[in-house]
């Protein structure tokens, strides 16, 4: 039976890409980069916001040991201004988070975003208080794939990694949660597609919300 439920941020719980959008495309404009559409946004992100940089300068011909360390801050800068910008839960997304809080499930969210702009955009769009744990990139923590966030999130939960249930839409969050030895659901509501996932091979896929309370009902939870 699965007694914590982890989130992956961007592309799981909340829909960002107009944000991420925007604030990439303010970015490249400063360098005098022509702007990026939110299709390419789903591709560019997953792994930190300097891959993500380092992903949409490529893509406007600047190589990788090209982009200007000024791009990476400009980015910070304009993300700090912007990250709320047009952000919404997913449908479905409110009433999971009500499913699992009224059988007693604790539900943390491990994202490769900023510490202080992943809680800004949680308490932006469900509240304070709605999640028992937010882990975000910070010194000292690893980005995923590396499994160290949802590891230390569990161990902060009081949670074996067998007893959690990792949710994630990219390969990046399949990755985190094998190797965390979780049980990982692919969602595809996100912003990569069933064949990227499913190569991962993650226990379950979900098409929407409700399907992650079938998974729990079948798991035991009660």
């Amino acid at each position: 039976m699965y007694k914590c439920c982890l989130f992956d941020l961007d592309g799981t719980l909340i829909n960002t890409l107009a944000a991420l959008t925007r604030t990439i495309n303010l970015t490249l404009a400063r360098f005098g980069l022509e702007p990026v559409e939110e299709e390419h946004t789903k591709i560019f992100v997953g792994d930190g916001y300097k891959n993500f940089v380092k992903r949409a300068f490529a893509f406007r011909g600047v190589g990788e040991n090209e982009v200007p360390e000024e791009a990476f801050a400009a980015y910070n800068h304009y993300f700090e201004e912007n990250c709320l910008y047009r952000i919404e839960a997913y449908d479905g997304m409110r009433e999971l988070l009500a499913f699992l809080k009224s059988r007693g499930v604790r539900t943390a969210v491990v994202t490769n975003k900023g510490q202080d702009r992943a809680v800004e955009n949680i308490e932006a769009v469900f509240g304070t208080g709605c999640f028992d744990q937010i882990t975000g990139e910070r010194e000292g923590m690893p980005r995923k794939p590396d499994p160290a966030p949802a590891l230390y999130t569990a161990d902060r939960l009081g949670v074996s990694p067998r007893e959690c249930l990792y949710m994630g839409d990219t390969n990046t969050d399949m990755q985190t949660g094998i190797a965390a030895g979780m049980d990982t659901v692919a969602v595809l509501w996100g912003y990569r597609g069933r064949e990227e996932l499913e190569a991962f091979h993650p226990k379950y896929m979900a098409d929407k919300p409700e399907d992650v309370m079938a998974i729990f009902e079948k798991s035991g939870l009660k």
